[in-house]
């Protein structure tokens, strides 16, 4: 994928990207109030693919990957230690004290809205707060390096200087991705690195930002399912994600709240 040309979407396909990406944002505040303890996360998917279906859309983790080991569901829930892609099912009941990420990506008009959040389940303790907090902040201080001439590096070197000032490490086995009408493409957008390195940005670039901040070792491991990643040491993951399209003069968040 790296060696990949990157297509630069004109503005009719990012204003298509920005109602998909407006759908997504909308899709998780419409679970935010089911994540509570005593709920499931099949609870939780049936609900996002309920919702997604009436407002004309499909999700795109259905069925994705290959034919042998397609995803089963609409959506990720990634549980405490998982970091990403866990798959919801009826015995997983969320706590109070657990966090969980959401990743949603509805498809509209063939375009894909891709992003995702962490909540706190209950009352998080201290330490369980300030992780998801540096993630978040990870996100944003990523974002607001992206412009024009600037580089894929600076992406990675703005969250690796953030999370492990605090003492928190940066997952290297997953990155963002370009995305489109096709939900993962080029350029890939690693979570750590060096400034001034890496494919410059331009116009019309759209892509992911999804960091995933471990509490110990960034270090990952997959279980048996073949998609739920989870951390080698058992410590909590916590990861925020939004779509960004590269703007003459900067950036937009195409999956911002409203």
């Amino acid at each position: 994928m790296a060696t990949e040309r990157v297509t630069l979407l004109s503005s009719r396909e990012i204003e298509k990207m920005r109602k998909a990406g407006s759908l997504a944002a909308e899709l998780l505040d419409h679970l935010a109030p089911m994540v509570k303890p005593g709920v499931s996360t099949q609870e939780l998917n049936d609900e996002a693919e309920r919702w997604t279906q009436a407002k004309g859309a499909i999700s795109a983790p259905l069925g994705y990957g290959s034919k042998k080991n397609p995803f089963p569901r609409s959506i990720c829930t990634s549980v405490n230690e998982v970091i990403c892609h866990g798959v919801p099912n009826a015995k997983e009941i969320l706590m109070d004290g657990d966090i969980i990420n959401i990743d949603v990506t509805p498809i509209l008009d063939s375009y894909h809205g891709d992003t995702s959040r962490t909540f706190f389940v209950g009352e998080p303790a201290p330490e369980v707060k300030k992780l998801v907090e540096v993630t978040e902040e990870c996100l944003y201080r990523a974002i607001a390096e992206v412009k024009p001439g600037a580089r894929v590096g600076d992406i990675g070197a703005a969250i690796q200087e953030h999370a492990e000032s605090n003492g928190f490490s940066v997952v290297r086995d997953f990155v963002g991705h370009g995305v489109s009408n096709v939900f993962h493409t080029a350029p890939q957008i690693p979570h750590y690195g060096r400034r001034g390195k890496g494919k410059r940005f331009k116009p019309g670039m759209v892509f992911t930002i999804e960091p995933m901040i471990n509490q110990g070792t960034w270090e990952a491991i997959m279980l048996d399912d073949g998609w739920t990643a989870v951390t080698a040491d058992g410590l909590l993951s916590a990861q925020f994600e939004h779509t960004i399209a590269v703007t003459a003069d900067g950036v937009e968040i195409l999956t911002k709240r409203a």
